[in-house]
């Protein structure tokens, strides 16, 4: 069984957010990148079921320019056996989606898996948008997989509860926990990641179809009004007059 894991190349959530050119341009200087912490779940579950003799090859993918190697080498440290790089800047999730569509359609993979959402944009759509391109299914969010032989078992997140499904494969999973612990690459990976092959292939020639107009931060956070335990009446009043939220 073939496994393509699609990685992100995100802001770490301890980074400082800013942006350049009026606000439309992300403001990269100083920040720290790792590798999707949704993604992260994916590529773990993806080793597992290799070490478990499930998986015979774990492909990751990454639609990105080549600021994002380091990333993708430390996917390979963690055990992946080879990597791809689609060569572009991604403007928008359906260009991502067309992107990772075409190279799983040209190279069959028996299962794609990848983040319930990135952690920059959180739109949590891609993997819905690749399951459409393709014709197979795509699930999300998935806490649990196993895989028997060319049919999954796994576990979802839905409104007030868990689904329980049963399908066959190729299809596509959007990954959180409990799936699978973070693995952390250890020095022989590291050290074995610098030769594995990384692939760079050419954008697939599609319309964005969108720009960014401008990026704006959250308001400033406002001061704390401290409420005595025993004044409930003040709480209620404060929480529906001023902060509106009943």
């Amino acid at each position: 069984m073939k496994i393509l894991v699609c990685i992100t190349h995100v802001p770490d959530t301890t980074s400082r957010i800013a942006f350049t050119d009026n606000n439309t341009a992300f403001d990269k200087t100083g920040v720290q990148y790792i590798i999707g912490p949704y993604d992260d779940y994916a590529l773990a579950r993806a080793m597992e079921l290799k070490e478990a003799g499930t998986a015979n090859e774990v492909v990751v993918l990454n639609v990105g320019t080549a600021e994002t190697e380091p990333t993708i080498r430390k996917a390979l440290a963690i055990g992946a056996d080879r990597a791809v790089r689609i060569d572009s800047d991604p403007g928008s999730s359906l260009f991502t989606a067309n992107q990772i569509a075409s190279y799983a359609k040209d190279n069959s993979f028996d299962l794609i898996l990848m983040g319930r959402e990135s952690i920059d944009y959180n739109g949590g759509v891609v993997h819905s948008l690749v399951g459409e391109l393709m014709g197979i299914p795509a699930i999300s969010p998935v806490m649990l997989l196993d895989v028997t032989g060319t049919e999954a078992e796994i576990t979802r997140e839905i409104e007030g509860g868990k689904e329980r499904l049963k399908l066959a494969l190729p299809f596509i999973a959007g990954c959180q926990e409990p799936i699978a612990e973070w693995r952390i690459p250890n020095m022989r990976g590291i050290m074995t990641a610098k030769s594995k092959p990384l692939e760079v292939i050419p954008a697939t020639d599609v319309s964005d179809g969108l720009s960014t107009r401008e990026y704006s931060l959250p308001a400033p956070k406002t001061g704390v009004k401290m409420v005595d335990a025993e004044n409930v009446d003040q709480l209620v009043q404060l929480l529906k007059n001023e902060a509106k939220v009943i």
